[in-house]
């Protein structure tokens, strides 16, 4: 066993940068939701191909999440995530520039390449870049990445797509990813512990990963991310829903209150990082934080309440559940027993949350289509809530043995 290089200060800068590039692909992602109806009308899509424009980058890091973080300590992290940057933003170039169906399901094809192997190798990066004291904090700084983006990509959406169109935003994600990259490679001398060989435990790509997935411990949380992953994912849908369908919200008022309701889930990923780096038991986190959100459904999923009490409600949710993501991958510094384990643990973890997004989705359209109401949807994430809360049981009493105390 080989633990990992350790850097005797955090660079912050460093860390600064890889965020950029979390924001880039986050970004990137957000457009197409946002997009989505200017790109049926101007290339006359269907539903079907418009929900195959939407799902193909969390269906493809579904697919390899896990295989590609097995890559990480092969290939280096740097080079993984410059590659994905650019392959992101190369990919951005083409539908605009050659407008149609084709085109445009093939460059989200590889801009879901580029995202999910920026998402998978970066935690790496962060981790070469800062020292043992700051480095749970820092993974709980990394996990914002996803919601503050796509907050930042709603906010700005009702703005900016007037002005620039859908083609204008592609051009515009693009510019974002190469200056993301451009800062990640300003940096690089800053994650050499992230280099490709370094503390090598000898036993080759498919040994390094099985010592990693034997253990329960990841397991559990990578299905406890996944379980949040299935109530977030209700959440954005209901609200736009609600709003515009049962409120007669504007597209504007739509995107403002869903985007301040995803951003609410950044502070709630900052005070993760902070409590893990307090050492509070992730079991107890996971527990609190599933508890909150299930809490937090019932009372926004009544239709009986007023609705400022709803909104808020979901807000809650939003923040209570960003705990979730920066327990969870902030764990790989502690169960990786080798650099080279840190892309395979987030690997692992990102599949899980996709694959709490690829279930949920047909489980809460069939739910709402049986019932006719969006509230319905609660059957979904109360049970998803249920279940997130016996696994952080189980998790607590991993943690425990792994810790040497009984139960």
């Amino acid at each position: 066993m080989t633990a990992p290089l350790e850097s005797p200060r955090t660079h912050w800068p460093a860390v600064t940068a890889v965020m950029a590039g979390g924001l880039a692909i986050a970004l990137n992602v957000g457009k197409v939701p946002v997009a989505l109806p200017t790109l049926r009308s101007e290339l006359d899509l269907s539903l079907v191909q418009a929900g195959w424009v939407a799902s193909m980058l969390v269906f493809l890091a579904f697919l390899g999440a896990t295989f590609t973080g097995m890559w990480v300590g092969r290939l280096g992290a740097l080079r993984m995530v410059l590659g994905g940057l650019v392959i992101c933003a190369g990919a951005s170039l083409i539908a605009p520039l050659a407008p149609g169906w084709w085109p445009l399901i093939g460059s989200r094809l590889l801009e879901g390449l580029g995202f999910m192997v920026v998402a998978v190798a970066s935690p790496a990066l962060v981790t070469a870049a800062t020292s043992p004291g700051d480095r749970r904090f820092a993974l709980g700084l990394w996990s914002t990445y996803m919601p503050a983006g796509a907050s930042m990509a709603m906010l700005a959406s009702p703005w900016l797509l007037p002005r620039t169109g859908w083609t204008g935003l592609w051009f515009l994600a693009a510019a974002g990813l190469l200056l993301a990259a451009a800062a990640v490679a300003g940096q690089r001398r800053h994650y050499a512990a992230a280099a490709p060989g370094h503390a090598a435990n000898g036993g080759g790509l498919w040994a390094t990963a099985r010592g990693a997935l034997a253990q329960p411990l990841p397991w559990l949380l990578a299905l406890s991310f996944g379980v949040w992953a299935m109530q977030h994912f209700a959440l954005i849908v209901w609200m736009p829903t609600y709003l515009q369908e049962q409120r007669g919200a504007g597209a504007g008022a739509t995107a403002v209150l869903t985007g301040l309701m995803l951003l609410a889930c950044v502070p709630g990923n900052l005070l993760g990082g902070w409590l893990v780096q307090q050492e509070i038991p992730r079991g107890r986190l996971l527990l609190a934080a599933q508890l909150c959100t299930g809490a937090g459904a019932l009372v926004y999923s009544t239709e009986a309440l007023p609705d400022p009490l709803r909104y808020a409600a979901a807000v809650f949710v939003s923040f209570a559940g960003g705990v979730i993501p920066a327990a969870v991958m902030a764990s790989s510094t502690v169960l990786a027993r080798s650099p080279q384990q840190i892309g395979t643990l987030q690997g692992l973890y990102m599949q899980g949350a996709q694959l709490g997004q690829v279930v949920g989705t047909p489980l809460i359209a069939a739910v709402v289509a049986s019932s006719g109401q969006w509230s319905s949807a609660l059957a979904v994430t109360a049970s998803a809530a249920a279940a997130g809360v016996l696994m952080a049981l189980a998790a607590g009493r991993l943690e425990a043995r792994m810790q040497g105390h009984p139960g």
